[in-house]
């Protein structure tokens, strides 16, 4: 039962995270169209950008394997470019200004408005699963698995904090960069206005087209991931039309239902929430749940048997449980915080989901799901 949860929590998270990564990216894209970004414009670009991915996703399997290992390129090398020419040729604000209270949303107190903001980076840091969800195409799981867990968190954890600081100190003007618009009135994306106004518009746009081509990397592996967690439950009888979703290509090898229905999934997650930072507040929260919940579980199995990691090939050692604690705490505190208002139709649309999840478990899952066969034959 917990694994059934954990696994659809997985599943929406990662659905309501490819919405928010792939709107985000087409806000970006349009400008360089000279078109302009009306929320009709965006969305269809988003739909497009969505169905692209889906498409090199099904066919072209092989083409995506090389396309992340240059996502990583352009990632590493996207932040040293936009970090060096923000320090190098923009004008940029004292250290200082790092540490001052800024409260752009105004809500009062300011403590609570700087929680607010934790979304941006907690949303960062999410994605890492899909280590896991490709351990069955990968070379060694084991230990190359946990190792893409670590490293992909502890790169963006430099890369992204190198990027936020220089592009919070090459802001010329806050209220600028809130209220910026293009020639046709329609909001222009903060990251974009920073590095237009720091920069120069030539450069500017040079830089954030590094950073929609980024995002777009972002947007694609998501689709193999999330595909892969469908595919998964669905090879295990964990949801409804479980035969069609467990199909693979015999041509492609890939899941093909299941790379569509997460296209169709983050299609309508972004008609449903309308804007960026309800799905990425959904997104996180239901991968932070995803993520806990196992960890708590297994802080449970190390205090009832002290040799429950005896048979890992990666561990932390004597730092496992120490970690292991901050992580339930911290994760859930970062939960309780990021479906708080203005984020609240992101709780109101997690407890229904929640809640008719419970339904179909013990309505229908639980007579007929009985997890891995793996896990059975084990019993």
């Amino acid at each position: 039962a917990t694994g059934w949860f954990v696994a659809w929590l997985n599943i929406i998270g990662l659905i309501a995270a490819q919405a928010g990564i792939n709107y985000s990216c087409a806000q970006f894209i349009l400008p360089f169209l000279d078109i302009p970004a009306t929320n009709l414009n965006v969305f269809l670009m988003f739909a497009f950008t969505l169905i692209v991915q889906g498409a090199l996703n099904h066919w072209g399997v092989g083409l995506v394997a090389k396309l992340n290992d240059l996502s990583v390129i352009i990632h590493i090398a996207g932040v040293a470019l936009i970090v060096g020419g923000i320090f190098l040729l923009a004008p940029t604000q004292p250290v200082s200004f790092l540490t001052e209270a800024v409260n752009s949303n105004g809500r009062s107190p300011y403590a609570w408005a700087f929680l607010l903001g934790m979304l941006q980076a907690q949303w960062t840091y999410t994605g890492f699963d899909a280590s896991a969800h490709m351990a069955e195409e990968t070379s060694d799981p084991r230990r190359t698995a946990p190792w893409g867990v670590v490293l992909s968190v502890g790169v963006a954890g430099v890369a992204g904090y190198l990027l936020l600081i220089a592009l919070t100190m090459g802001i010329q003007s806050i209220p600028g960069v809130l209220v910026a618009k293009d020639a046709g009135g329609n909001p222009i994306p903060a990251a974009i206005a920073i590095l237009q106004t720091a920069l120069g518009a030539k450069l500017g746009n040079a830089m954030a087209a590094l950073a929609s081509m980024a995002m777009w990397f972002c947007g694609l592996s998501c689709v193999t991931s999330a595909s892969r967690a469908v595919y998964s439950l669905a090879r295990d009888n964990g949801m409804p039309m479980a035969d069609l979703f467990k199909r693979v290509n015999p041509t492609h090898g890939t899941p093909g239902p299941a790379i569509w229905s997460i296209v169709a999934a983050s299609l309508a997650a972004m008609a449903w929430t309308g804007i960026v930072p309800i799905v990425t507040s959904l997104s996180t929260v239901a991968l932070y749940l995803a993520y806990i919940i196992p960890i708590v579980l297994g802080y449970r199995a190390r205090r009832a048997a002290g040799d429950w990691t005896r048979m890992s090939v990666w561990t932390l050692g004597r730092w496992g449980r120490a970690v292991n604690l901050v992580a339930i705490v911290y994760g859930f505190a970062v939960c309780v915080i990021l479906i708080m208002p203005p984020n609240d139709l992101a709780g109101k649309t997690l407890a229904g989901t929640l809640a008719a999840l419970t339904v179909i478990y013990f309505g229908a899952v639980r007579r007929s799901f009985n997890g891995p066969e793996w896990a059975g034959a084990g019993k």
